[in-house]
């Protein structure tokens, strides 16, 4: 499609970092992208170049689908694993059947009324949630409906640290535009009965663009 290109987003940098490094290796200055990505998330980025900005609203409805890695036993006040922790609990993988995460999984499909995460673009009187969190103050986070089309478990590992030991899944979704997989990782340990966070995302499809074909930046 002209004026649109595909990006396979690294680790590490926000998306507008990336806007940044296109802009420099590109020698094009009218550039934007359709969805963030977090800094510690990697993927698919559909970015528009030069009249390809026209195009990106096109973009932004679309359904996603994300692999994440959730670690059972912690809970941060970011919803993922560069926050605070709040809560935390040893986890003995043992205590869990492939059955029970995968029920829990499809019993989390549909529509659902979830918080959305304190460290978030969201406005709350005119300003973004992440900034007021930022500061130290607290944020009444607003809870909003979000939709998982579908849940698919692809396994765990247990992970040994100085905390303890923690049990890390893995799983794919795919969810309607709008959906926080912070706010999902953090839901599926309230129906494990344990602490969750985020530990590692991956977005790879965007309606029918996949990250297979994406460049790499």
């Amino acid at each position: 499609m002209e004026g649109i290109l595909l990006l396979d987003k690294p680790q590490g940098i926000t998306s507008f970092d990336c806007i940044r490094i296109l802009r420099r290796k590109l020698g094009i200055r009218k550039m934007g992208h359709a969805g963030t990505l977090d800094p510690m998330a990697t993927g698919l980025m559909i970015i528009g170049v030069g009249e390809g900005t026209k195009k990106l609203h096109e973009f932004l409805k679309l359904d996603k689908t994300y692999e994440a890695e959730i670690l059972l036993g912690i809970r941060t006040d970011t919803g993922d694993i560069t926050g605070k922790a709040l809560e935390s609990q040893n986890i003995e993988i043992t205590k869990y059947q492939n059955n029970e995460i995968a029920q829990a999984l499809r019993s989390m499909v549909g529509k659902l009324l979830l918080p959305v995460p304190a460290y978030s673009a969201i406005k709350r009187g005119g300003e973004a949630l992440y900034k007021k969190a930022r500061r130290g103050e607290t944020v009444d986070a607003p809870v909003k409906t979000m939709e998982v089309r579908s849940a698919e478990f692809l396994g765990m590992s247990s992970l040994a640290n100085t905390d303890g030991r923690q049990c890390l899944l893995k799983v794919r979704f795919d969810v309607t535009s709008g959906t926080y997989i912070r706010s999902l990782a953090e839901e599926l340990g309230r129906r494990l009965g344990v602490p969750a966070t985020l530990a590692a995302l991956r977005r790879t499809r965007i309606g029918i663009f996949k990250v297979e074909d994406a460049q790499q930046l």
